[in-house]
């Protein structure tokens, strides 16, 4: 790729991360090229799809997590290890408001352009989970598609303004009832004041 076009194309990823951090996954294409200062046949040209967009947006994220999994299966407790991955999936879950469900989505859509990062990355959480189970420190009753969808829901959880200050209470709750010894690890939240 020729470096203005690379250019570009950088311009339009950073645009359209502000604009899906604001407004979440549904943002307007046009509204994403207007703020770009291009058309939208510009903004077609290097994306041709939303998924595209998201899926070049979103992709070193993924990567990041999936290596962050794979450090955390030498450097932590199996324990500790899940729950450092759960917590760091929730966070970069929460910046894009609405990528839960296009990644719930894509797992079962194997055209979908985030297909394969969405498996990938559910496969290193799935790493993590069993390797707590074969240490006796996970419940052996939920899998990686399981995981995947509790991280969605704690997002989900995250995002919604009269439960946001409930999100960490509520991670904790999540990853001790996954946890065999909940004890043995920070899953981090005291209880919020209230009723």
């Amino acid at each position: 790729m020729r470096a203005d076009a690379r250019k570009n194309r950088d311009h339009l990823l950073a645009v359209a991360g502000t604009a899906i951090t604001e407004q979440g996954v549904d943002v307007s294409l046009r509204d994403i090229a207007r703020r770009a200062d291009v058309g939208l046949a510009t903004l077609l040209r290097h994306f041709p799809t939303r998924e595209a967009l998201l899926d070049a947006l979103l992709r070193t994220s993924f990567d990041e997590l999936t290596a962050k999994a794979g450090e955390l299966e030498t450097a932590s407790s199996p324990e500790d290890a899940l729950v450092s991955w759960l917590r760091d999936c929730v966070a970069w879950t929460t910046e894009y408001r609405g990528v839960t469900v296009l990644m719930a989505a894509a797992i079962e859509d194997t055209d979908s352009a985030l297909h394969a990062s969405c498996v990938t990355l559910r496969a290193a959480g799935a790493r993590l989970l069993a390797r707590a189970q074969a240490a006796g420190t996970a419940r052996t009753d939920i899998d990686g598609t399981d995981l995947f969808a509790l991280v969605a829901a704690l997002a989900w959880l995250s995002d919604q303004p009269p439960l946001a200050p409930r999100a960490d209470h509520l991670f904790a709750v999540v990853t001790s009832a996954i946890l065999t010894n909940p004890a043995s690890t920070d899953t981090g939240g005291t209880p919020p004041p209230g009723p």
